[in-house]
């Protein structure tokens, strides 16, 4: 009964996930399990597969191999028809913001929830309202993005991934171009999600980043799933995870 409920409590389930470009491994064989409301770091040096990992998560690429289970569907079988229903459970927080330049800020915001459904356009104006007023840009709504600074730009991005009340975020290196200070208020509002029940998945190279987190952290070199270096195994929560097979460990 304690294996049947450790494995319903999962709300990301990585089994033996493969990601081959051609003949290239970006991914070799990853098994892990994230439970709902979990604050987690994914790590390892430049090349280790990070980002391919999170665009697995969000269906930006296909696995090659294995199986991924996000919130109950799973990715190995979903139809392209389904894909915006899985986007509806996930914020993205991209290392390189994908802001669109030609809409505002409020725009941008507003468009994840006109993209979701949301037919209201109150609805919508007081939801966006309140999370430019979260993240610190009610005076920025009716600027473009190309005005913006970098820590600007990626509180917007925050915003926009916080704007449909998703189950998961998922930020990728989000702190990567960020000065110490516009750092710490992006930390902030990823606290603050978690805060309110949401499960985080944050890659980074930054290893003073990790040691400011009492956060479970998984570490990749090489495409693979290895264990904590000998320095960090202090950081490394020991939890269960998932098998090849999809059991655990």
């Amino acid at each position: 009964m304690e294996h049947s409920n450790a494995l319903e409590n999962q709300i990301i389930r990585f089994s033996g996930v493969t990601k081959r470009f051609g003949r290239v491994y970006a991914l070799r064989d990853v098994s892990f399990g994230i439970r709902k409301n979990d604050f987690v770091f994914i790590t390892g040096p430049s090349g280790a597969g990070k980002s391919t990992l999170i665009k697995l998560l969000y269906m930006g690429e296909r696995m090659s191999e294995g199986y991924a289970i996000i919130d109950g569907m799973n990715l190995a079988r979903i139809s392209r028809r389904q894909i915006p229903e899985l986007r509806r459970k996930i914020g993205v927080i991209f290392q390189d913001f994908k802001l669109i330049g030609s809409l505002t800020v409020f725009q941008n915001v507003a468009l994840v929830m006109e993209a979701a459904g949301f037919k209201s356009r109150s609805m919508i104006k007081e939801r966006v309202e309140d999370l430019l007023e979260l993240v610190g840009l009610a005076h920025h709504a009716d600027a473009y993005p190309p005005t913006l600074s970098g820590g600007e730009k990626q509180r917007a991005a925050v915003a926009r991934a916080m704007v449909g009340k998703p189950k998961i975020i998922l930020a990728d290196e989000p702190t990567a171009s960020l000065d110490p200070a516009a750092s710490e208020r992006v930390l902030q509002l990823l606290r603050a999600a978690h805060a309110r029940g949401a499960t985080i998945v944050i890659t980074t190279h930054d290893r003073e980043l990790l040691s400011r987190f009492d956060a479970r952290v998984i570490y990749l070199e090489n495409g693979r799933r290895v264990e904590a270096p000998d320095c960090d195994r202090g950081a490394e929560m020991q939890e269960p995870e998932a098998r090849d097979d999809g059991e655990m460990a």
